[in-house]
């Protein structure tokens, strides 16, 4: 093992930068994806030879890689995600897709099946939605609707709802409506059509299922608390985008995947 201090934060920093997933890496390296993760999480000892690997990955002398030091050779740049996609399949997209058709659908179904339990307004909304995507990304690493979600007080909030509401107003998919919940002011939206599930795939509408069953007894404030210990929400400062990569770090209850048993 590495004898010298070594800062897993530091790789997960170089990691980003360099827009590489944790899979790609991995492989690069010689590990399964999980083994890489204990890595980064400092459950795991780098080997010299993973060490010298990943000095060499990033451009940099082995003392600096491990004294936590930035790059200390110019590296010409990597590709964007999405062209990386196309030229090796297995490195995967977290940069969010936004599918907006599929959003709509999703927002009807939702609605549909508990947009008249009194609990459930706009609050409780933005955060089925927020752990529909971001579960969805950790269980299989694929986006399912792939929306931009930024940190505020209240908790995730998806950054195109308010648009995509206005839209599906005009366009007579949904009508908001005024309500109270306790004291308090909610609002809340009643679906005027049924949703296209031509547009949501069994294992899509299977995920989508077990998250409204999980959550959707939840009222605002409870929701709202409950999504401020996830890390994505954590880790990030308010006004922030969410990175969908930070799934990967969280730890039980909100962990939705059994590592122990990933086949990668």
């Amino acid at each position: 093992m590495v004898s010298m201090a070594f800062d897993p934060q530091h790789l997960r920093r170089l990691r980003t930068k360099r827009n590489i997933s944790q899979e790609k890496l991995a492989e690069e390296i010689g590990l399964s994806r999980p083994t890489y993760l204990q890595i980064e999480k400092g459950e795991r000892e780098l080997t010299v030879t993973e060490a010298q690997k990943l000095a060499g990955i990033f451009g940099m002398g082995l003392e600096d890689f491990l004294g936590g030091k930035e790059h200390q050779v110019s590296l010409p740049e990597l590709p964007s995600k999405q062209k990386a996609v196309e030229k090796n399949n297995d490195m995967r997209i977290n940069v969010p897709q936004e599918k907006m058709d599929k959003f709509r659908e999703v927002l009807l179904y939702i609605l549909q099946k508990i947009g008249a339990k009194p609990n459930v307004g706009e609050t409780v909304i933005y955060k089925i939605l927020y752990f529909i995507d971001f579960d969805f990304y950790e269980k299989f690493e694929e986006q399912l609707m792939g929306l931009k979600y930024i940190k505020n007080h209240h908790g995730p909030s998806p950054v195109g709802f308010t648009q995509m509401v206005a839209k599906m107003e005009r366009d007579k998919d949904l009508m908001r409506v005024k309500s109270k919940y306790f004291q308090y002011d909610q609002k809340k939206y009643m679906p005027l059509r049924e949703p296209d599930l031509s547009k949501i795939d069994s294992r899509e509408l299977q995920h989508i299922d077990a998250e409204i069953a999980r959550l959707s007894d939840m009222n605002a404030a409870q929701i709202r608390e409950y999504s401020h210990e996830d890390m994505p929400w954590k880790v990030h400062k308010t006004g922030e985008p969410l990175d969908y990569e930070y799934v990967f770090y969280r730890e039980p209850p909100y962990s939705v995947r059994s590592y122990d048993n990933d086949p990668l």
